[in-house]
């Protein structure tokens, strides 16, 4: 049994997910309907990622910051400048593709009991607030804005701290990261329950009545993950991006589709960051920092799903209109939850610019909500793949600045 362990853990992450894949679409389509406990392991598998992330999160931070020499420089400016770009012509791409192949919507109910934001304002506002939550209260909630602020702070004044003090947080931050490595060792099992929990639950029959809307919305963050970020590498490190892409969005994105949940894929990039060799003192900072703000396919949804509610209530769009949509976007969803289902609560905010009333953009949040098996999976794979994706882009851009040579390759990584 200790060999057959071995061998199975010698196997490539990506393969032995692909097995758990097969396995859960199999075991969906043959157990009946009323035997539910396949897909226990999928929560655990969430939980424990869920679990793990925030204390990964404050330790690695409080670590990297406290260690830090002085004069040496982060790439943190470059990296939030990528996150910034990528999500403002996410949205622009998705406004452009609403022009192109408009979609109109049957409105749905089923989520008027749930409270979106009153505007722009209020979005920004609870993020400020969240930089100055408790942390106790931060870290029960996952709230890594919050958490990440204490980090800072804690690390920076640690940097007077004695050796051992410094040793400690290090021998913390390795313990942690080791018990990351035995959680994403089971992402086979959890994302066999987590598809059988999908397709069980969900199947596929819902989403015939949306297909025209899904195509847009898909189409636009397959063009994002395959094309736009690609042309963004590119232009930054003068080198093939797609190894980086493609390895990226087979160990980051598939995990990511599975738990549709940016939160708790950060203890899966900063692993794929460890093993893609990247800066520690910047991907322990930018991929949790990412988890919040770098929110591309939020941007997507936000936009095509706006745009398909002005198209079914025949409202004429401009094109100075839809720029500003895409702006609007992408600061929404710098605001969105890292949950799932979060870009959906600021439909409303978007729609209130062509003046549609609350009641149907609810709706429109409703039909989000029935296609979000597919919808939500791939929005939460395209930003948190991009967080690995911007994080090394700026990192090789620097070695190219200072004339240092570099390869984007991922044979390093298993």
């Amino acid at each position: 049994m200790k060999n057959l362990i071995l061998k199975w853990n010698q196997v490539s992450l990506v393969k032995r997910i692909l097995v758990g894949l097969v396995v859960g679409i199999l075991l969906a389509l043959t157990i009946p309907e009323n035997v539910k406990w396949v897909s226990v392991f999928g929560s655990l598998f969430v939980g424990a990622l869920k679990a793990v992330a925030p204390i990964l999160v404050l330790f690695l931070v409080m670590n990297a910051i406290s260690g830090h020499k002085k004069g040496q420089k982060t790439n943190m400016r470059s990296i939030v400048g990528l996150y910034a770009i990528g999500t403002f012509l996410a949205g622009f791409v998705a406004v452009v593709a609403s022009f192109l192949f408009p979609v109109t919507l049957k409105l749905t109910t089923g989520a008027e009991d749930l409270t979106p934001p009153g505007g722009i304002v209020e979005v920004l506002q609870t993020l400020l607030f969240n930089i100055v939550d408790n942390p106790v209260h931060a870290l029960m909630n996952a709230n890594y804005i919050g958490i990440l602020a204490w980090a800072l702070l804690l690390g920076f004044v640690l940097r007077n701290a004695a050796d051992s003090t410094k040793n400690m947080l290090s021998n913390f931050s390795d313990a942690i990261s080791q018990i990351v490595k035995w959680v994403i060792n089971l992402a086979p099992i959890g994302i066999m329950g987590l598809v059988f929990d999908a397709i069980s639950t969900n199947g596929l029959s819902a989403l015939v009545d949306y297909g025209q809307l899904l195509l847009v919305l898909l189409g636009c963050m397959f063009f994002i993950a395959l094309v736009v970020n690609p042309i963004i590498v590119f232009a930054y490190t003068r080198k093939n991006p797609y190894p980086l892409v493609i390895k990226t969005i087979s160990e980051s994105g598939m995990t990511a589709f599975f738990t549709r949940s940016s939160a708790a894929n950060i203890p899966v990039n900063m692993n794929l960051c460890k093993k893609l060799d990247l800066d520690e003192d910047t991907y322990s900072v930018s991929i949790p920092l990412g988890a919040t703000i770098n929110m591309a396919g939020a941007a997507v949804t936000i936009a095509v799903l706006t745009l398909a509610a002005a198209h079914t209530l025949g409202i004429e769009v401009d094109f100075g209109t839809a720029l500003i949509l895409s702006v609007l976007s992408a600061v929404s969803a710098a605001g969105a939850s890292g949950v799932a289902g979060g870009s959906l609560l600021l439909i409303p905010l978007a729609c209130s610019l062509f003046g549609i009333s609350n009641d149907i953009a609810m709706q429109v949040v409703g039909v989000g909500f029935i296609i979000g098996v597919l919808q939500d999976s791939c929005e939460t794979a395209l930003n948190s793949s991009s967080d690995v994706l911007f994080t090394a882009t700026a990192e090789y851009a620097k070695k190219r600045k200072e004339g240092q040579a570099f390869t984007i390759t991922t044979k390093q990584v298993g």
